[in-house]
């Protein structure tokens, strides 16, 4: 029965292990676009040119 245990550890962790493939390989679908939307905020309000004093 001993040798049966030891032979269980193993075909758990590659159980657990496949498992954790298949989690770590999904198609994940990514909503990029807020994000690129952001920065393009931030681009253009660093290219804008302010009046006012000039003074740093």
């Amino acid at each position: 029965m001993a040798a049966l245990l030891w032979l269980l550890i193993p075909v758990a962790a590659a159980g657990i292990a496949a498992v954790y493939a298949s989690w770590a390989t999904r198609n994940r679908k990514t909503g990029d676009g807020a994000e690129l939307a952001g920065y393009e905020r931030f681009r253009e309000a660093m290219q804008r040119t302010h009046s006012g004093s000039d003074a740093l």
